[in-house]
C-alpha cells in the first residue's frame, strides 16, 4: 500500500486492543477509504455493508437484509425498521466463530434516509450491546464528511463520544502520487506529475485510470474530452456524494472559483443571490472547509476577522475552467491547448494550489521545519502603487523572526526574473512591511520547477525551492 501507514497503525492498534473498539473513516469521494479498510483488515470481515447511493428506506433496508442473508443469516425474515435489522446482525455476530468480530459498513451516510432512525439504531448497537463486549471491531465509513462529523462524531445523542479512533483520509500528496505510478509500472517525469496532479488532485482513484501508454495530454483527452470520458460528470457525481444538498455549495464553489485569490463572507453574500437570507452560508463553508474543497485563510495580521476563503480543489477548478461550457466538438481538446495562453495562464494559478497544499514540504526545504510558524496569505487593495492590487498567496511567519513571503512559478526551464518583476517584488515587500507593520526580516522566496536562473534581478530572492522539494515524504 502506499502511504497510509499512520491509518494502519491506528487501525492495526483498535484491532489488536482488548476491548470494542468504533473505527469512524471519512473523507472525499475517490479518496481510497474502502481500500484502506479492505487492506488493513486483508479482506477479511465477520460482516461487511455498503449503502446504497440514492436508495430510499426500503431499499437501504432490504440491501441490508440481503448482506446479512449472504453472509450466515440465511434463515432470517426482512426486517421492518433499523431497530430490527441490527438485532439481526447481533444475531449473526454470535454465531461468528472468529475471534475479533469485524464489521464494516461503508458509505454510511448513504442509509440514513428521512425519518428512517438508523442512526439511533446504530447507537442502541453500538451502545446497548457490541461496546459492552470485548472482541467487536467496527468501522463505519463514508465521503459525506458533513454527515460523519454531525451524525456520528458531532452527535448530540447515543452516538456522543463513542467514537474510539477517528481517521480522516487525506488526499495523496505529490510524493505519494509518484510512488503509485511507479508501482504500476507508468514513466511520468516529475514535471507530468505536478500538472496530472493540477487536473486531478490527490484522489488515487483518478490515478489509476491514467493509461501508461499514453501521454497526459492524452490522458486527460480521454477522460474529459472523449465521446463518452469517464469523468464528464464527475462534477456532478462529486458533489452529490458529499453533500445531501448539493446544490448551495455548487453555488459558493462557483462563485468562489471567479476569484483565485478567494472571497471573504460579505464577498460571497454580494456574489450568490439569497445567500444572506438563508442562514445556511457559514455551515456551508465550514463543510467545504472540512471536505477539503475549500481552504479558509487568515489575512496576515488580522487573525481571524476577514478571514478569506479559497477554492483550492483542483478537479473543481479544472471542470469550472474546461470542461463545464465544453460543447462536445473536440475529443483533442486538452492536447490542442498545450500552447493555448489560456491553459499556460491556468498552470500557474494551479501550481500555486499545488504549492499550498504542500506547505509543509516547502518549509521543510527550507530548513525550518523544526521552527514554530504560522501560514497565512495577504492581499492589498488596488492603489497608486499596485493598479490592479498585490496578493502573497503563501505567507510563512517564523518563531526566529523571519518571515517568507512565497512567490511560486510554473515553467519548463529555469526561471528568469526579470527587471519588471524584480521592481513589483520590491514593491510588493516594501507595502506588506508597511501594512503589516511587521519587525521581522521579509524573504522573497520562490517556488519554481527548475530553480530560478542567476542573473542581474536574481538577487530581489533570499531563498528558493524546486519542484523536486516538493516530493518530499
Amino acid at each position: 500500500m502506499i502511504g497510509r501507514k499512520k491509518e494502519l497503525e491506528v487501525i492495526k492498534s483498535c484491532i489488536e486492543a482488548d476491548r470494542s473498539r468504533l473505527i469512524v473513516v471519512y473523507g472525499r469521494r475517490r479518496v481510497g477509504k474502502t481500500f484502506l479498510v479492505r487492506e488493513a483488515f486483508d479482506y477479511r470481515f465477520s460482516f461487511t455493508h455498503t449503502g446504497l447511493e440514492d436508495g430510499n428506506f426500503n431499499d437501504q433496508l432490504s440491501a441490508f437484509w440481503r448482506s446479512i442473508k449472504s453472509q450466515g443469516g440465511g434463515g432470517c425474515q426482512r426486517p421492518s425498521n433499523w431497530v430490527e435489522a441490527f438485532g439481526l446482525l447481533k444475531e449473526l455476530i454470535l454465531s461468528s466463530r472468529d475471534e475479533r468480530k469485524t464489521v464494516f459498513i461503508d458509505e454510511l451516510p448513504w442509509m440514513d434516509t428521512r425519518n428512517s432512525g438508523f442512526v439511533g439504531a446504530l447507537a442502541e448497537f453500538w451502545n446497548g450491546w457490541a461496546s459492552a463486549r470485548k472482541d467487536v471491531v467496527m468501522v463505519v465509513c463514508g465521503s459525506a464528511a458533513a454527515w460523519m462529523v454531525k451524525k456520528v462524531l458531532h452527535n448530540r445523542g447515543g452516538l456522543f463520544n463513542r467514537a474510539n479512533r477517528t481517521i480522516y483520509l487525506s488526499p495523496f500528496t505529490l510524493g505519494e502520487c509518484e510512488r503509485y505510478l511507479e508501482s504500476e509500472g507508468s514513466v511520468m517525469d516529475r514535471k507530468d506529475i505536478v500538472s496530472a496532479y493540477m487536473v486531478f488532485g490527490g484522489s488515487p482513484y483518478y490515478w489509476s485510470l491514467l493509461d501508461k501508454g499514453e501521454s497526459l495530454s492524452q490522458n486527460v483527452d480521454r477522460l474529459f474530452f472523449a465521446e463518452n470520458a469517464e469523468l464528464k460528470d464527475e462534477f456532478s457525481k462529486l458533489y452529490r456524494s458529499v453533500f445531501e444538498n448539493p446544490e448551495p455549495y455548487v453555488g459558493i464553489v462557483t462563485a468562489l472559483g471567479t476569484r483565485n485569490a478567494g472571497l471573504t463572507r460579505a464577498e460571497l453574500i454580494e456574489a450568490i443571490p439569497g445567500a444572506e437570507s438563508s442562514g445556511t452560508l457559514t455551515q456551508c463553508l465550514d463543510n467545504l472547509e472540512r471536505s477539503g474543497f475549500v481552504r479558509k485563510y487568515s489575512e496576515y495580521g488580522k487573525m481571524c476577522r476577514g478571514s478569506v476563503y479559497q477554492l483550492i480543489d483542483n478537479l473543481t477548478l479544472f471542470y469550472f475552467r474546461f470542461v463545464r461550457d465544453y460543447n462536445g466538438r473536440d475529443p483533442m481538446r486538452w492536447s490542442h491547448l498545450v500552447t493555448d495562453q489560456r491553459r499556460v495562464s491556468w498552470e500557474g494559478v494551479a501550481f500555486e494550489r499545488v504549492c499550498l497544499l504542500h506547505s509543509q514540504q516547502i518549509k521543510k526545504a527550507l530548513g525550518i521545519s523544526g521552527v514554530a510558524s504560522e501560514e497565512s496569505a495577504w492581499r492589498c487593495l488596488p492603489s497608486s502603487e499596485f493598479a490592479g492590487g498585490a496578493q502573497i498567496d503563501l505567507v510563512i511567519e517564523r518563531a526566529d523572526r523571519v518571515t517568507n513571503l512565497c512567490e511560486m512559478k510554473f515553467a519548463s526551464e529555469p526561471y528568469s526574473i526579470g527587471k519588471d518583476e524584480a521592481d513589483s517584488i520590491r514593491r510588493k515587500t516594501a507595502a506588506f512591511k508597511a501594512a503589516t507593520g511587521t519587525r521581522n526580516a521579509c524573504h522573497v522566496t520562490y517556488v519554481t520547477t527548475y530553480g530560478v536562473q542567476k542573473g542581474r534581478h536574481s538577487a530581489v530572492m533570499q531563498s528558493q525551492v524546486v519542484m523536486d522539494d516538493l516530493f518530499a515524504e
